[in-house]
């Protein structure tokens, strides 16, 4: 073959290795990227790719088929690791193994100053592993993800002043002290992610007291656990997403003055005066509750509040929604979302349920006559009369109103009679005389 007049042979091309040239500092970050058993694999490349892979400062482990095998290989890579500080260790462990690896592990990993762990135990079946609590005296560790069959016993607080960002996923606690020995320990905490899981454990009140936190969210879909309940002490919190507590006796928030967003789905007997009331600070909230099972805020009023996002697919939603536009003064977006006409067997489902009327509230909102600019609907149905008198009456009384969007979910050519129902109901919004003349309106299909 020739090019240019000269002659290449394959030889030329073979004999250069352009990656192996590039810098050591380089060839570990194209590494940290890799899958770690696919990074060991390179040692056999070359002499210089031989010892390479164990300065790689990230390692990630999944099991297969033989536990035993795969146990004694992560045993034999962490040790023969020599990075200064393993920025990285995700472990995955599918079968029941036993303990003493953990403990290998994780002894190795906090000797060389690991800054952030991840543990996943994501048995069929099987015992929980302890996780040994008294390795936690390497105070490096910025980032612990903690998932599944993993059971945490602090009998006392230890040192991680360094924990910035803890998960906890599914874990099995020993009791109320395990877990205030355990947060206290965590000084300088800035997000947790709380989820509970289908394990039963010996908790009773569930304390988060973390001064410095900034982000919590909190989910526990298998609650339903009487007599037990939350206490939220974090004075610091920015962000509180809470989704399917039910079951509980109480949740309670206290001093949440610096918090800004919050998102509350899927809870019933818990959200009650108390709980609406400690979002006072809020500048955008979500809410996907149901009116049915609330105890409205009296006098309690949002006056920081600009973005209000809630659900419609709830009995009696509107009611809801008129109490929070008199309370929200300053509402600037009001963002409605249905459920897909797709979607079946929803708890409390409004097109198979007996409801109330609606009823307009008594005076026009302020935030309606004065902040007001875009309003949506998302997969908006017009299932029911009092829908279409929601969205009326917004466009009649929203003076600043400059855009409302109405979007809905697409109709199967069999239904062609439902889209004549939306198109009469668009007609109809369209000629709504509004408060706003320089209002506009959009109508999508998704």
């Amino acid at each position: 073959m020739e090019q240019g007049g000269k002659s290449l042979r394959k030889g030329d091309f073979m004999s250069e290795d352009r990656i192996s040239e590039l810098p050591e500092v380089l060839l570990l970050k194209i590494l940290s990227s890799l899958p770690t058993k696919l990074v060991i694999s390179t040692s056999v490349l070359s002499q210089r790719w031989r010892s390479l892979w164990k300065m790689v400062p990230r390692l990630e482990f999944e099991s297969y088929r033989n536990i035993y095998e795969f146990a004694d290989n992560v045993t034999r890579s962490l040790l023969s690791h020599k990075a200064p500080v393993l920025e990285s260790l995700h472990l995955s462990v599918r079968d029941q193994f036993d303990g003493v690896y953990l403990g290998i592990w994780a002894t190795i990993a906090f000797a060389r100053h690991v800054r952030e762990f991840v543990l996943d135990l994501s048995f069929c079946h099987g015992s929980q592993i302890r996780f040994p609590s008294s390795l936690f005296c390497f105070d490096t560790l910025e980032t612990l993800k903690l998932m599944n069959y993993v059971y945490l016993d602090f009998p006392s607080p230890v040192s991680m002043k360094s924990l910035r960002t803890l998960y906890l996923l599914s874990v099995v606690y020993k009791g109320d002290e395990s877990v205030h020995n355990l947060l206290s320990s965590c000084p300088n905490l800035e997000h947790l992610v709380l989820h509970r899981g289908f394990s039963y454990d010996a908790v009773v009140n569930f304390v988060i007291d973390a001064p410095s936190l900034k982000t919590l969210s909190l989910a526990d879909p298998f609650s339903a656990r009487e007599n037990r309940g939350y206490v939220i002490k974090a004075p610091s919190l920015m962000y509180l997403g809470i989704e399917g507590v039910q079951g509980y006796e109480f949740l309670l928030i206290e001093n949440a003055s610096e918090l800004v967003e919050a998102s509350i789905r899927n809870v019933s007997k818990i959200v009650n005066e108390k709980i609406l009331g400690s979002l006072k600070s809020v500048k955008r909230l979500s809410l996907d509750l149901s009116p049915l099972k609330i105890t409205y805020p009296t006098e309690v009023m949002y006056h920081q509040l600009v973005y209000l996002e809630m659900h419609t697919h709830k009995v009696e939603w509107w009611n809801l929604l008129t109490v929070m536009l008199d309370s929200s003064p300053k509402l600037q977006v009001l963002k409605l979302i249905d459920h897909e006409t797709r979607q079946k067997n929803l708890e409390f489902d409004k097109r198979h349920t007996d409801q109330g009327e609606w009823n307009q509230p008594k005076y026009v909102p302020e935030c309606l006559m004065s902040h007001l600019e875009t309003f949506m609907w998302k997969n908006c149905n017009w299932g029911r009369e009092e829908e279409k008198e929601v969205a009326t009456y917004i466009l009649r009384n929203a003076g600043q109103l400059k855009k409302a969007t109405f979007s809905t979910d697409p109709i199967e050519s069999k239904r062609l009679c439902k889209l004549a129902k939306r198109t009469k109901m668009r007609n109809e919004l369209d000629g709504v005389v509004r408060a706003s003349s320089s209002s506009h309106l959009v109508f999508e299909f998704e």
